[in-house]
C-alpha cells in the first residue's frame, strides 16, 4: 500500500519514520510546501520507500492531484487545511486521517460524512494524541462497564526537566497551543453537554517518580467524545497536565488579550497579539530539552451491579536513540496506526467518522505496544 503525508513539520516526521516501518507498506510519500525540507525528511526519517514532492495544502485541486496516487494519508498540517483537504480526499477516492485541533473544523469535516460514504472512503479527524490515541482507550474502557458514571482524561506534553519561570517547552504548534488555552471547553454533566471557559478548574494530582503536577480545563480534548456519549456517561472531561503554578503564570497574558486575533497598531503598524505572543513562544520556549507525555483516564461506574473503577495510564518519554520526542510519539504514531489500518481494511467505516466509533481498541492499542507506548491498565 502507499501512505502519504503532509506537512514536513516535527509531526509530520514522526509518521514519516513509523508509516516507513510498517512491512506492508510500500512507499511513503513526503509532501510539503517547502520542497526541499520534505525531501530532507523522507531522507532522514523514512527507510528507503519514500518519496517527497511539493504541495500547498490550500490548494484543493493539487491535493486531488496528489492524493489520487495514495490509499491513505495523514495530514500533519494545521487544522484550518483539513476541510480541503478532506474534500480532496473524497474526490480522489483516499483514505484521510488529520491530528485535528478544532471542534468547529471538525465538525465541518463530520458533516462530509454522506459524500465520503458514496465515495468509498474513511475520514477520521483528531486522530493524534488528544483527541486520538486517548479516543480509542475512552470506547475501550467504556467497554468495560455497564454504566459510567464518571471518565476524568488528564493528559500533558512535559519538560523531563523543567525550567523556569513557565516550566514548559514547545512540544508542538505554538498555534495549537493558543487554541487549547483560549477556545471554551466542552464536557458532559449530568448526562448533558456543557461548555466550560479554557484555564479553569485547576486541580493537583501525581504520577509516580513524577511528582505533584497541577490539571486544568482546555479546549479540544474532548472533541467528538461528549457528542457519542451524551446521555451514556454522567460525567466527562478533559484537563491538560502542567507543572504546578504555569496556569497561574499563564493566564493572565491571554486574559490582557495577547492570544486575541483583533488587530492593534503599533508604532504606526498593525499587528495582532497572537501572531506576537506565538513568535515569542516559539523563539523563546523551543528548549530542546528531553520530554515527557503523560496520560490518565479515570473511569467510574457499575459492572454487574458492582462499583468499579478502571484506570488507563501512559507515561512516555522521549526515544534519545531515533531523536522522537513522546510528543511526536504519542502523536503522530497513533495517526500512522489509523491511517494504516483503514488502507489495509482493518477499518470498514466509510464516511467521516469519530475515532472512537470507527477504530476498534482491540486492533488499535496492540499496535501502540508494538511501538513501546505502554499502557497500563488497573481495575478495582
Amino acid at each position: 500500500m502507499k501512505i502519504a503525508v503532509l506537512g514536513a513539520g516535527l509531526m509530520g516526521r514522526a509518521a514519516v519514520y513509523d508509516l516507513s516501518r510498517i512491512d506492508n507498506v510500500r512507499e511513503v510519500g513526503v509532501f510539503d510546501i517547502d520542497e526541499t525540507l520534505a525531501e530532507q525528511i523522507a531522507d532522514a526519517y523514512g527507510n528507503n520507500i519514500t518519496s517527497s514532492g511539493y504541495m500547498d495544502a490550500s490548494d484543493e485541486q493539487a491535493a486531488i492531484r496528489v492524493l489520487k496516487g495514495y490509499d491513505a494519508v495523514v495530514s500533519c498540517v494545521t487544522y484550518k487545511y483539513n476541510p480541503g483537504l478532506t474534500r480532496a480526499a473524497i474526490e480522489a477516492g483516499c483514505h484521510l486521517v488529520d491530528l485535528g485541533g478544532n471542534n468547529d473544523v471538525v465538525r465541518t469535516q463530520l458533516e462530509m460524512n454522506d459524500e465520503a460514504e458514496k465515495a468509498g472512503v474513511t475520514i477520521i479527524p483528531d486522530c493524534g494524541l488528544a483527541p486520538g490515541m486517548v479516543s480509542v482507550m475512552v470506547a475501550d474502557g467504556v467497554a468495560r462497564f455497564d454504566k459510567v458514571r464518571s471518565l476524568k482524561i488528564r493528559v500533558g506534553g512535559l519538560p523531563q526537566s523543567p525550567r523556569p519561570p513557565l516550566n514548559y517547552q514547545m512540544v508542538f504548534s505554538a498555534e495549537g497551543l493558543l487554541n487549547e488555552y483560549w477556545e471554551p471547553c466542552l464536557i458532559l454533566e449530568d448526562g448533558k453537554k456543557k461548555t466550560v471557559n479554557p484555564m479553569t478548574g485547576v486541580e493537583t494530582l501525581e504520577f509516580d517518580g513524577i511528582g505533584q503536577l497541577e490539571a486544568f480545563y482546555t479546549s479540544g480534548g474532548t472533541s467528538t467524545l461528549p457528542d457519542t456519549y451524551e446521555g451514556v456517561i454522567d460525567f466527562l472531561d478533559y484537563k491538560t497536565i502542567r507543572y504546578p503554578g504555569h496556569c497561574q503564570l499563564f493566564k493572565p497574558m491571554l486574559e490582557i488579550g495577547l492570544a486575541s486575533r483583533q488587530e492593534i497598531e503599533v508604532e504606526g503598524q498593525k499587528v495582532q497579539p497572537r501572531a506576537v505572543l506565538r513568535s515569542v513562544l516559539e523563539k523563546n520556549l523551543s528548549l530542546g530539552d528531553l520530554d515527557m507525555v503523560l496520560v490518565r483516564l479515570t473511569f467510574e461506574g457499575k459492572k454487574d451491579g458492582q462499583d468499579k473503577t478502571v484506570v488507563y495510564e501512559i507515561v512516555d518519554r522521549q526515544d534519545t536513540k531515533t531523536g522522537l520526542t513522546a510528543m511526536m510519539r504519542t502523536t503522530s504514531f497513533p495517526a500512522a496506526i489509523i491511517a494504516w489500518m483503514a488502507a489495509d481494511g482493518q477499518i470498514t467505516e466509510r464516511g467521516c467518522k469519530s475515532q472512537e466509533i470507527a477504530v476498534k481498541p482491540s486492533l488499535f492499542l496492540p499496535q501502540l505496544k508494538k511501538r513501546h507506548i505502554n499502557l497500563v491498565i488497573k481495575e478495582s
